[in-house]
């Protein structure tokens, strides 16, 4: 019972929309990897990210390879309404 309180206290986490906008043909084995541990499988792939200091860390490792886009938390549960 306590923890759905303290589930239901918690804040909207912000969210990142980030695409894999080129290859990874031709890229190191790590930021390949990086690439699969963010979600991503193809090119053009997007996928919502929650923005912690990890993920922040991911993209800007493997930004050159990236398009990322902050969400407004408003706009997140808009998506999730409908």
């Amino acid at each position: 019972m306590a923890k759905a309180k303290t589930v239901a206290k918690k804040k909207a986490a912000k969210m990142i929309r980030v695409t894999l906008a080129k290859g990874v043909a031709c890229t190191r084995e790590d930021h390949r990897a990086t690439v699969r541990g963010l979600g991503l499988k193809w090119t053009n792939h997007t996928v919502d990210v929650v923005d912690t200091a990890c993920t922040r860390g991911m993209i800007n490792k493997v930004g050159y390879l990236l398009k990322v886009v902050e969400q407004s938390s408003a706009a997140t549960e808009r998506n999730d309404a409908s």
